[in-house]
C-alpha cells in the first residue's frame, strides 16, 4: 500500500477492520440486539468521554447485529439537534439512505410515501421532506411508525436505532419525557416491537437526562467505555501498522500507548503522524519521538488551542500554564511547588486558574499522591503545552 494511504482515521470512527478492544461491551451490546429481534424492547445508553470510541463501539454494533441478528440498524448523528421534529426527520432519513441499493428500499420508500425525494449530484441522497405538522405526528406516533416499518420489512427481525452525539437533546426535558412514553407505550402494548434503542453521549448528558425523567435510570442500561488497556492500546498499533508493510518494536510501541493514554482519539493522531514520518517500514525510536511532537502539535490546534487558550484570555492565566510545563516527561505538579514561581499578580488567580482548568479537562487531582497534587489527563496535551512553553 502506497504510503499516502493511512491506516489511521484521527477524528473519524475507526474502520471496521482496525478496531479493537471492548470485548465486553460489544458482547453486551450485541446480545441485547438479538434479545430485541425476538419483540422484546432493549434499551442502552452508551458513554464516555469525548474522542473515548463511542461512535466507533457503536458502528461495530450495528455490523455484527445486522450480521448475526438479522436486523435492519441505523446510525443517526444527531449533532446540533435540538427538537424532537427534526429527530424523527434524521431518524427515517437515515432509514432511507442506508437502504438504497438493497432489496427493501423501494418498501421504506413506499411507507414514507410522498414525502421521499432525490437530492444532490445523480439522486444519491434521498430526502424526508415532511412537514413540521407531519413530523410532529410522526414524533407523537413514533412507535406505530416504527411497528409499520418493521411489518414492511418481510426479511428483517427487527430494528436497531442508535442515537450518536446526542448531547443537545439529552437536557430537554421534552426529550426525556418523550422517551419515557415511547419506553411505556411499547412495554405495555399487545403487540410487541422488536427494537433496541441506543443512545451515545457524554456522561454529564447522561446525567441531565436522568435527573429531567428519573425513571429512565432504571430501564436504560449503562455501558460505560474507558480508555484503552496498554495491550489493547498496542494491539491496535501492531494491528494498523501490520497492515500497511510496517514493523515496530516493543519498546516503540510503549511509548506510543504512554502518549496515547488510552484515548482512541489521540492514537490516531499519533500513529497517523508516525506513519507520515517513516520512510523506511521500521518505526525506529525517532521516528516515534518526531511523531509524537508532530502529533502533540495537531492535538494542540484541533483541541488545546481553542479549549483552552481562547477560554483563558487573562495573560496571567498564559503565564502560569506556561510555568506548569517544566519538564517534558513530568505531567504531574504539586501546588505548593508551583506557587513558589509564581510573582503575586499570578498568586491571586492560581486559585481560579485551576479550577478552571480542570472544568475544561485539561487538569484533574492526583488523589493518589496526596492533598494539592495534579495532573495532566493527558500526556499528549502536556507536551503540547510544554512545546509551547518552550517557543516551539
Amino acid at each position: 500500500m502506497s504510503k499516502e494511504y493511512s491506516p489511521f482515521t484521527p477524528g473519524v470512527p475507526v474502520p471496521i477492520d482496525f478496531f479493537v478492544g471492548r470485548n465486553q461491551e460489544l458482547t453486551t451490546l450485541v446480545d441485547k440486539a438479538k434479545a430485541s429481534s425476538s419483540g422484546k424492547l432493549q434499551l442502552a445508553f452508551v458513554y464516555g468521554e469525548r474522542g473515548i470510541g463511542k461512535s466507533s463501539l457503536c458502528r461495530m454494533t450495528r455490523v455484527i447485529a445486522e450480521s448475526q441478528a438479522d436486523i435492519l440498524g441505523v446510525h443517526v448523528f444527531l449533532g446540533g439537534v435540538v427538537s424532537l421534529p427534526e429527530m424523527a426527520r434524521r431518524i427515517f432519513e437515515k432509514f432511507l439512505n442506508e437502504s438504497i441499493n438493497r432489496p427493501w428500499y423501494e418498501q421504506i420508500r413506499s411507507f414514507l410515501g410522498k414525502h421521499v425525494r432525490e437530492v444532490g449530484l445523480f439522486g444519491v441522497n434521498i430526502e424526508f421532506d415532511a412537514d413540521k405538522k407531519e413530523l410532529n405526528q410522526l414524533v407523537n406516533g413514533f412507535s406505530t411508525a416504527l411497528r409499520t416499518l418493521v411489518q414492511q420489512l418481510k426479511d428483517k427481525k427487527g430494528l436497531l436505532i442508535i442515537l450518536d452525539d446526542s448531547n443537545g437533546l439529552a437536557n430537554l426535558k421534552d426529550f426525556a419525557n418523550w422517551l419515557k412514553s415511547l419506553i411505556d407505550e411499547i412495554s405495555t402494548s399487545d403487540q410487541p416491537l422488536p427494537l433496541f434503542l441506543v443512545l451515545a453521549g457524554l456522561p454529564e448528558r447522561r446525567l441531565q437526562l436522568f435527573q429531567s425523567q428519573p425513571s429512565l435510570m432504571r430501564v436504560f442500561d449503562p455501558i460505560e467505555i474507558k480508555k484503552l488497556s496498554e495491550e489493547e492500546t498496542k494491539n491496535f498499533y501492531r494491528q494498523s501498522f501490520s497492515k500497511v508493510g510496517i514493523s515496530i518494536k516493543e519498546e516503540e510501541l510503549a511509548t506510543l500507548w504512554q502518549y496515547s493514554g488510552g484515548y482512541p482519539v489521540l492514537a490516531h493522531e499519533i500513529g497517523d503522524a508516525v506513519f507520515k514520518i517513516d520512510m523506511d517500514n521500521n518505526i525506529d525510536k525517532d521516528d516515534a519521538v518526531r511523531g509524537i511532537v508532530k502529533a502533540a502539535h495537531v492535538i494542540g490546534q484541533k483541541y488545546i488551542e481553542p479549549q483552552v487558550y481562547d477560554a483563558i484570555r487573562s495573560q496571567k492565566y498564559h503565564s502560569i500554564l506556561r510555568k506548569l510545563a517544566r519538564d517534558p516527561f513530568e505531567s504531574q505538579f504539586r501546588k505548593k511547588e508551583i506557587a513558589k514561581d509564581l510573582n503575586e499578580s499570578e498568586k491571586k488567580v492560581f486559585d481560579n486558574f485551576l479550577q478552571r482548568m480542570k472544568k475544561l479537562g485539561i487538569l484533574k487531582e492526583d488523589k493518589e499522591a496526596g492533598s494539592g497534587a495534579y495532573q495532566f489527563t493527558s500526556d499528549l496535551h502536556y507536551l503540547f503545552i510544554w512545546l509551547q512553553a518552550q517557543g516551539n
